[in-house]
């Protein structure tokens, strides 16, 4: 089912068709680096092989370098996740893939930036294409 997006941007607005569907919430809020959480938390390693549960998450392998770009909130019972990408040395391992993780299956090893500024997440931190 095409969905219409609309996206805002300094001096920009933009109306996209797009394929795909909005998942639930895993939390109303993250921690970003900067108001827009575009700039790279971390560089986190993991420390375990992870399957993705469905498409808000990523596949990771043990040993795989992850850029990490947000880290949701944790509310209530549910698990601690952190959003980010994964690099490895092969295109197969899903090169630059962007999604969610547990936090407990990497080992941060390069702090760039403090996620210091907390925001609220959007309908889009949650949309499956």
């Amino acid at each position: 089912m095409a969905r219409l997006l609309l996206l805002f941007l300094p001096g920009l607005v933009a109306i996209c068709a797009v394929h795909g569907i909005f998942m639930d919430r895993l939390a109303s809020r993250k921690l970003c680096a900067d108001d827009e959480c575009v700039y790279t938390i971390s560089l986190a390693r993991a420390q375990e092989d992870y399957s993705a549960p469905d498409c808000r998450f990523i596949n990771v392998k043990k040993g795989q370098w992850i850029y990490v770009y947000s880290k949701l909130v944790k509310e209530n019972e549910a698990g601690e996740f952190w959003a980010g990408s994964v690099y490895g040395d092969h295109p197969e391992d899903g090169m630059g893939t962007v999604g969610y993780f547990p936090s407990n299956l990497v080992l941060e090893q390069h702090v760039y930036q403090e996620a210091t500024k907390e925001v609220p997440t959007t309908d889009i931190d949650f949309f499956c294409e």
